[in-house]
């Protein structure tokens, strides 16, 4: 029983979570049948074509695209000015211990190999992706140390480890969307057999979940956002289960919608799977990420989508030059690319760093919590 469960659950309602994942891996499907496209095609390994023929660049929608990046932005960056006189600063707790020089370490030689094409590296290429990160999560974590004097790897070491699996099955999950809406793809992996991709990119997936939390918990060590984030305006959200299980019916007709109008409905990738879940917890009287408001804590909203924006940054900037590395095309808004992402695409982040820092709390792991 989750927190804030009433106790009086029915057994569907037990159920309800699982059949809410299984209608996030059907429907999309079903949108994709009921829209004519054979589903042969979404369910081939490994997912190497591009079925899907984007609309072409839209200017309005290019400038509303950035325009709505910039006020989100602009409105973080005004709240944190307003709020400067919460500023108390926190003085170093400690030097930087051994291993976290060691994961930038790490890092910097993988960053020379991927980016590089020395001859003798060459059967080694396609596997500069997870040593990055793991050197990233090591060395963010070994900030944090030197920051706060503690880190999630340190205080639970066992759930954060639990991270890495479920950080592969997450971002499978939207490996699968992607097959809808084909807004990346892969290039250096067409020599991979399908059982070298499946192992490969489970392994790169891993990193994703553990990445964004260290990077959040880092984030909260910094005075200018933890102090004025945590004691902001009180805000009270708490809708009632009805407007959940409204939230859930739209969500799911979200994902059935990219497997019809993949090129509208794009953004949903993002924003779906987080609105599913937050219905699902709505529904079943439990704390979602929005709960922390009421008590005028901003950190839980903000951070983890700062945090995702910062890992996406890394993402970008390290796959520029790699090989294998992932391309986008993305409708109406494919132009001034950083590195390889056009500069509106970089909102899905923020979503996306709500849904890494929801599901990192399901596993019992909080990087906001000391």
């Amino acid at each position: 029983m989750g927190p804030g469960s009433s106790g009086n659950d029915t057994p569907g309602r037990r159920w309800l979570p699982a059949l809410a994942v299984a209608a996030c891996l059907l429907l999309p499907l079903a949108g994709a049948l009921l829209a004519g496209q054979p589903l042969g095609r979404f369910l081939e390994f490994p997912p190497l074509t591009r079925y899907v023929r984007h609309a072409p660049f839209s200017l309005p929608l290019f400038l509303a695209g950035l325009a709505l990046f910039a006020f989100l932005a602009g409105s973080l960056a005004v709240s944190l000015y307003r709020s400067r006189d919460r500023i108390a600063p926190r003085p170093p707790a400690g030097p930087m211990p051994w291993w976290g020089w060691t994961g930038l370490l790490l890092s910097l030689v993988a960053w020379i190999l991927a980016w590089n094409r020395f001859p003798w590296f060459r059967p080694l290429q396609p596997y500069t992706f997870t040593p990055l990160w793991l050197g990233y999560i090591l060395g963010i974590s070994g900030w944090c140390v030197a920051r706060s004097g503690s880190c999630l790897l340190l205080r639970q070491p066992g759930r954060f480890l639990l991270l890495f699996p479920a950080s592969s099955l997450f971002w499978w999950y939207f490996e699968y969307l992607n097959r809808f809406v084909q807004n990346w793809y892969y290039i250096g992996v067409e020599d991979f057999s399908a059982t070298a991709y499946v192992l490969h990119a489970t392994i790169c997936f891993s990193t994703v979940l553990p990445a964004v939390a260290v990077t959040t918990e880092l984030l909260d060590t910094v005075p200018w956002l933890h102090g004025p984030l945590r004691r902001g305006r009180c805000l009270a959200f708490c809708p009632p289960r009805p407007a959940g299980l409204l939230l859930l019916l739209l969500s799911l007709a979200g994902l059935a919608g990219i497997g019809i109008v993949p090129d509208l409905l794009f953004p949903l990738v993002w924003v779906a799977p987080l609105l599913v879940l937050l219905a699902l917890q709505v529904m079943a009287g439990q704390r979602t990420v929005f709960a922390s408001l009421a008590r005028g804590d901003w950190r839980p909203v903000l951070l983890p989508p700062l945090a995702a924006l910062v890992c996406g940054f890394f993402w970008e900037m390290w796959n520029w030059q790699s090989l294998p590395r992932w391309h986008y095309s993305i409708p109406f808004v494919d132009a001034l690319h950083l590195f390889a992402m056009p500069l509106p695409g970089y909102m899905g982040y923020l979503p996306f760093g709500l849904e890494c820092y929801a599901l990192t709390r399901l596993l019992a792991l909080d990087p906001l919590a000391r």
